[in-house]
């Protein structure tokens, strides 16, 4: 089993400096997450990626129910954010830590006002068995390459939000 098969690897690039689309993505990632990702009963409200080593990765609902679903493994502004993938391959929350995998976003700046976003989804063969169709399933254009779309778009929509922050 080679690393390819087992990881999943998207890349965009954005205009925007690497500081702006690294904050963007953090501060933002509830505008990039597709709402219909959702495994709460309920609606979806926002979802929050707390900035911090140690921080969550939760879902909130319309009636203020939560579903944690990662947790922040490294966090290093404004050039790498790791978050734990705590999911079974039947796309249920892991309990076992052991069983999870990880995704890494880079973010490279090629330019001054460009920036390269690289994301590995990687170590999935830790699920266990069934993990080649949780690969499957984020390796698709409504898996990853649906957040890294959204993320462009927003990115795009939004220039002067972030920008004095």
């Amino acid at each position: 089993m080679s690393t390819s098969d087992t990881s999943v690897h998207r890349q965009i690039v954005v205009e925007a400096p690497v500081e702006r689309a690294f904050s963007v993505f953090v501060e933002r990632f509830g505008a990039i997450k597709p709402p219909d990702h959702n495994m709460l009963p309920v609606a979806l409200v926002d979802t929050v990626l707390e900035p911090r080593v140690g921080g969550q990765v939760y879902d909130v609902g319309v009636d203020g129910s939560e579903c944690h679903w990662a947790r922040v493994l490294a966090y290093e502004p404004p050039h790498r954010l790791v978050i734990s993938w705590d999911f079974t391959p039947q796309f249920q929350i892991e309990t076992d830590l052991a069983r999870t995998s990880e995704v890494e976003i880079r973010f490279v700046s090629e330019t001054p006002e460009r920036t390269r976003v690289e994301l590995e989804h990687r170590h999935l063969e830790r699920h266990g068995e069934g993990w080649e169709g949780m690969r499957d399933v984020v390796d698709t254009a409504e898996g990853w390459q649906e957040y890294m779309e959204r993320f462009a778009a927003l990115v795009a929509d939004e220039p002067a939000s972030v920008e004095g922050q």
